[in-house]
């Protein structure tokens, strides 16, 4: 019998929701509009935090990045005087990081400078970046070609070299990759293998980038030395930095901040200038994923705003309806419905009005993204939660808004609706 009441309350709301067919899809749009606004929010919110995580993730979260910069009284000094800038981190800095902790577990000096890459008639400048093999275990880019940097190139002072994908795409078109022999600076190195290209980070800094050429570390001092001099724009650059970074890596995730902390002391009493700095990816992942934690929820509360503007459409067309068909429900009662029956049937009219709201938009909320990405290029992703939460709103939405109504058209008095004009 309950089931039966529950069909015929069913028809009798979908009949009046159908018998006004405007009134009700006018109703429904501003659910159609909140739901669409809440996912298509939380995907460009989750799209842009995914995008920042996965750039804080490349240098890996048990990486400690050091790096060297000019001090503040050095770049004074630069500004005012033509002389060669002594600064950064030094070989010493080195084994003192490598003795501090038994936490670590490899440590990866660096030296940077940048020189043009010839080959033939094509040329391009380069990020030439002097380091050891073990570079490419603590920034790990997928090998594309030939082999990546080994022991016996830094004993040999092998002159060799690995291009990432877009310098050796820019200055090897056409040729063969592997063994061919391209001028750096004054020397030539032959190309012994090609790894996939950094993106260069925007939330952190990424150790590569998308143009560098890896040789060994005594390669690079042997053929390049310790000073490093550029000219451009009519200014002459002069430099003695030993080290540029220091790439650490720590053998538990729970040990990095500590041991950072720890490095950060050491250093403090060594370089008073603070010629350096520090970047833990660490700290910076949890830092994002608080931000995106708190950047969904003020999304999402503001695209809610919408839905909650929505239900009140919903209760004041439903509050209408009530005074509409009065009469209607002076009948019911009179013939014996009872007060929850009256109330039953205007919410499931409310419920299948958000309800039907929400699935359309659901579907809005799908294609906005969709759309945001195909024409602007921004990432978006659309999480499963937003979907049934947006939609699991929407429905609480009309049943919310949707109760007033109809307790106030089950409290009706029988004979005065039967009264009512």
């Amino acid at each position: 019998m309950t089931f039966y009441v529950a069909i015929r309350n069913l028809q009798l709301g979908l009949k009046d929701i159908l018998s006004h067919k405007t009134r009700s899809l006018l109703t429904t749009l501003g659910v159609v509009f909140g739901v669409g606004s809440v996912i298509a929010m939380l995907a460009v919110g989750e799209g842009a935090s995914q995008q920042a995580l996965e750039e804080i993730r490349k240098v890996g979260s048990r990486n400690i990045l050091i790096i060297a910069q000019k001090s503040v009284d050095e770049e004074s000094v630069a500004r005012r005087y033509v002389r060669m800038s002594v600064y950064g981190l030094k070989y010493e800095d080195e084994e003192r990081i490598r003795a501090l902790t038994p936490a670590i577990r490899r440590i990866v000096p660096v030296r940077l400078m940048r020189r043009d890459g010839v080959l033939g008639s094509r040329r391009m400048e380069l990020r030439v970046v002097g380091t050891t093999p073990e570079w490419f275990e603590l920034v790990p880019r997928r090998i594309l070609a030939g082999r990546v940097l080994q022991a016996g190139d830094l004993a040999e002072y092998a002159r060799v070299c690995v291009l990432t994908e877009v310098g050796a795409r820019r200055l090897l078109a056409t040729e063969h990759v592997i063994g061919e022999t391209i001028q750096i600076g004054p020397q030539f190195f032959e190309v012994v293998g090609v790894v996939e290209s950094g993106a260069g980070g925007r939330a952190v800094a990424v150790p590569d980038e998308e143009v560098d050429a890896y040789v060994p570390l005594t390669t690079q001092l042997h053929v390049f030395g310790e000073i490093n001099a550029r000219v451009s724009a009519g200014s002459r650059d002069i430099e003695k930095v030993e080290l540029h970074e220091i790439l650490v890596e720590v053998a538990r995730e729970e040990w990095v901040e500590p041991t950072a902390a720890a490095i950060e002391t050491m250093l403090q009493y060594f370089h008073p200038k603070k010629d350096y700095k520090m970047s833990v990816p660490l700290a910076l992942l949890r830092q994002a994923e608080q931000t995106k934690r708190t950047f969904n929820v003020v999304l999402g509360s503001i695209a809610g705003i919408s839905l909650v503007v929505g239900g009140i459409g919903i209760m004041n067309i439903m509050l209408a309806s009530v005074t509409e068909r009065t009469k209607e429900i002076g009948i019911r009662r009179a013939i014996g419905a009872r007060r929850s029956q009256i109330v039953m049937q205007f919410l499931i009219e409310t419920m299948v009005l958000s309800g039907v709201g929400g699935l359309i938009g659901i579907l809005a909320g799908l294609a906005i993204p969709a759309l945001i990405t195909r024409t602007t290029g921004m990432p978006t992703v659309v999480p499963l939660y937003s979907l049934v939460l947006s939609f699991g709103i929407s429905v609480s939405v009309g049943l919310i808004f949707g109760l007033y109504p109809a307790i106030r058209a089950a409290r009706l008095d029988p004979i005065e609706a039967l009264r009512h004009e």
